[in-house]
């Protein structure tokens, strides 16, 4: 287990990053004894570096809840972040928002429903039924990805672990909402699509039974994962139940268009 100080070092390399644009080696790489623990002692030790200078969190990530991407991150769970207020993109219908590129270092686009809670949730024992109850909507999300930990180690070019990940703020970097809201029990979340176009192109199509088979089932577990820290999700807080399709690498330039059917389309580019 690395010490508070390690802790402390780590978080200030990663808002460093962020800062720089400069991407860090992998942090399992030089400490190969980390643990899944430290991962998540890392991110919050950064969330709470973001609290100081004033941010606020509106909010927390799944990541990833398919089977094979825990495969091959060799875990058996999905991993999870925070959501900040400053990583919020919000399109007007009709648009097309404008994102700043260079707040980026290797952005990728990921098609997700995000659940927006009217009540808390506290575990260890939260179920589908009381994440139902306690959603006030759920509503179509983007999530940016980015990587201020390296994903290919740059001289062995082996893949970064999932401490690194955890670390890394379970790779968050923004969220684009703006698109219609729906009652959670009505809507048949398993069947909720969309279609992802890059500049026009069809680029990923998914649906939300990708993840776990019903992205609530995804709220329930960060909602117990948290309780150990004594922590939980609370009223207000948007909650991004994972990406049901590949990460799209975007570039400077690029538009995307993510198409959800009747639940509307959230249109961005990359400036």
């Amino acid at each position: 287990m690395l010490t508070d100080d390690q802790i402390q070092d780590l978080a200030a390399e990663l808002q460093h990053s962020e800062t720089s644009r400069v991407q860090l080696e992998h942090f399992s790489k030089r400490f190969p004894g980390m643990t899944i623990e430290d991962g998540y002692r890392i991110s919050r030790a950064w969330v709470a570096m973001q609290l100081a200078a004033g941010r606020r969190v509106i909010g927390h990530k799944i990541g990833l809840t398919s089977r094979a991407m825990q495969q091959a991150s060799q875990i058996d769970e999905p991993d999870y972040g925070t959501l900040l207020d400053s990583m919020l993109f919000t399109c007007t219908p009709g648009e097309v928002l404008d994102i700043p590129f260079t707040r980026f270092i290797a952005p990728r686009v990921e098609v997700e429903l995000a659940f927006v809670l009217k009540a808390d949730l506290t575990g260890p024992n939260v179920d589908v039924e009381q994440v139902l109850a306690a959603t006030d909507y759920v509503t179509p999300a983007i999530e940016i990805i980015d990587s201020r930990i390296e994903q290919f180690d740059r001289h062995t070019k082996v893949m970064r672990k999932v401490y690194d990940t955890i670390s890394d703020n379970a790779a968050n970097a923004a969220i684009v909402v703006g698109a219609e809201r729906a009652d959670a029990r009505a809507t048949n979340r398993p069947w909720v699509g969309a279609i992802l176009r890059q500049n026009g192109a069809v680029e990923e199509t998914g649906l939300a039974a990708g993840v776990q088979g019903d992205p609530a089932i995804g709220i329930a577990w960060l909602a117990n994962k948290l309780a150990p820290w004594g922590e939980s999700l609370k009223a207000g807080q948007t909650v991004l139940a994972g990406s049901f399709t590949r990460p799209a690498a975007a570039k400077q330039g690029d538009v995307f268009d993510a198409d959800y059917g009747p639940l509307g389309r959230l249109q961005f580019r990359f400036v």
